[in-house]
């Protein structure tokens, strides 16, 4: 019997479909190549997440500042250094100061303020206004004068002296006198105050907060003073 091949029970893979299965799979990444892409990838994203983090935190500072700035232009606090203000203002209590009352108002008779020093404008001063331009002041037997009427000053525990004679005052200035009479720089000392000297009007006491409040302005116009808070 002779043998016989059969064509169809035998398969010879051409040479050149060889060559290309092995270049594919020179081409498959290993694992060491698969886990240096991940790496670099993973350090990627790291490095992209840190600059993200330090971006918003730039950006929350920035913010932050602005908005600092913008308060101060309008708000500032300030502790009272003297005993001028007693009793409704003691030393050591702080106050914050609306800067932005007198831009869009004016001022009135009782009201608290805080202003430079006509002499020395790094130090600021915290007084009570008792004279408007155009009035007329006077000081008689321990009290005040206004255009002719006594003002009524229920929060003043001390009689009030001063210059004799009428005192007119003049546009766009002040007079200014602190509470505690006998123990206050003020307008009897440093003359009429110019309004553009002021900071602003004291707004709330702050510390210590057992006094915490809205500062209270005497309003001659609509009935006696309620007390240092309201």
């Amino acid at each position: 019997m002779t043998d016989t091949t059969n064509s169809a029970d035998s398969l010879t893979i051409p040479p050149e479909y060889t060559l290309i299965a092995d270049e594919a799979a020179d081409r498959l990444p290993d694992d060491e190549a698969i886990a240096a892409t991940l790496t670099d990838e993973q350090e990627s994203e790291s490095t992209e997440s840190g600059w993200t983090i330090v971006r918003e935190l730039l950006e929350t500072v920035v913010l932050s500042l602005v908005i600092f700035l913008l308060i101060r232009q309008g708000i500032q606090n300030y502790r009272i250094e003297s005993h001028s203000m007693e009793p409704n203002f003691t030393e050591n209590q702080f106050v914050l100061v609306n800067k932005l009352a007198y831009r869009f108002g004016e001022p009135e008779t009782g009201d608290v303020v805080v202003f430079h020093n006509p002499s020395n404008h790094s130090q600021d001063y915290i007084k009570r206004v008792v004279g408007l331009p155009g009035d007329t002041l006077e000081f008689r037997d321990g009290d005040v004068y206004v255009n002719g009427a006594l003002l009524e000053e229920p929060m003043i525990v001390e009689p009030t002296y001063g210059p004799s004679g009428e005192i007119v005052i003049s546009p766009d200035h002040l007079y200014v006198m602190g509470d505690n009479r006998d123990n206050s720089k003020d307008s009897r000392s440093f003359g009429q105050l110019s309004e553009d000297l002021l900071v602003g009007q004291a707004w709330l006491r702050i510390w210590p907060f057992s006094e915490w409040g809205r500062v209270g302005h005497q309003d001659t116009t609509a009935g006696p003073y309620t007390g240092k808070d309201n």
